[in-house]
This record gives C-alpha cells, sequence and structure tokens, in this order.
C-alpha cells in the first residue's frame, strides 16, 4: 500500500534530519521525498512517499504529528492527488539513434533542454509512472546521468473542502 503524505513543517535546519531521522529509527522505508518553500517563507512542505502495511501508514500519520516542528499532515492516495516527478536525462547520441530519441521525446511529452555534438539532456515532468515509462523507453540508449526530483503532489481540489 503506498501513501502520500503532505507534511508542512517549520522552514528552518534541522527538520528535514528529524522528520527523515524518524522513518530511520521506525524501519519505514521512504520511497520519495521532496522538499520545498511554500507561499509562505517561513514554512516548508514535505512530500514523502512510502510504502508499507495498513499499521504502518497509519504509524508514520501518528509519528509525524507528534514532531514540534511539524504543523499538519495530510495523508492521501496517489488516485487522490496531482502528483508530478521532473527528470533529467543526458544520453549518449549517434546518427543512428538520433531521430528515435527525438521520436521518443515527442511521443512521451519531454524535451531536449540542452545539446551537443554527441549528447542531449531530456527533461520530463510527469506523472511518476510516465517517467518510469520514458526510462524503461530509452533503455537502449546510452544514458550517461539521470536526476530524478521525487515526487510532488497536491490532494485534488475538492469543492467542500478548502
Amino acid at each position: 500500500m503506498k501513501k502520500i503524505y503532505s507534511v508542512l513543517v517549520e522552514n528552518r535546519s534541522g527538520v528535514l534530519c528529524k522528520v527523515a531521522g524518524l522513518f530511520s529509527r521506525r524501519c519505514f522505508n521512504i520511497d520519495s521525498l521532496a522538499v520545498g518553500e511554500t507561499e509562505d517563507t517561513t514554512v516548508s512542505r514535505m512530500t514523502i512517499v512510502s510504502s508499507g502495511d495498513e499499521r504502518t501508514i497509519e504509524q508514520i500519520e501518528k509519528q509525524l504529528n507528534k514532531k514540534i516542528d511539524v504543523i499538519k499532515v495530510k495523508t492521501f492516495d496517489e488516485p487522490a492527488s496531482v502528483s508530478r516527478e521532473l527528470m533529467l536525462m543526458k544520453v549518449k547520441y549517434n546518427k543512428g539513434n538520433r531521430r528515435d530519441i527525438i521520436e521518443t521525446c515527442q511521443i512521451m511529452s519531454a524535451d531536449i533542454v540542452d545539446m551537443s555534438k554527441n549528447m542531449m539532456i531530456i527533461q520530463i515532468c510527469d506523472v511518476p509512472e510516465r517517467v518510469r515509462l520514458f526510462i524503461s523507453m530509452m533503455k537502449g540508449i546510452s544514458v550517461v546521468e539521470l536526476a530524478r526530483t521525487g515526487t510532488l503532489a497536491l490532494q485534488k481540489c475538492l469543492d467542500m473542502e478548502e
């Protein structure tokens, strides 16, 4: 079972370490972690994707709520959220595979953001499943480097809630 935790925390040093320590001490796995300031520079949002059984998922939320630096915790499933992941991929290309790379990028709505004589950097921003699909589609290409942000997610807009 996978859950997304949207955690508002005080924006100060050491908070990330405390939250990561909570997961580490209890042997909870973090599948993805992304942190950044919100519209209020004194508050950061941690988007944590974790998996486990129902008891583990409940424990994570309870433990997060106990932390002093934590302002608010929202827990939701992937279908109840809008999620995106950014990935940059540097690939080596040649005349033989250049057209295939460009076509794959067009099909997957990825952008070539930098290019040299024999290398290019590709950017894709999409749901995590499509990012994984893009990686698998590029397996036959010489991937030099890859960087991913981790999942960012917000709960879907519901007219009844704030």
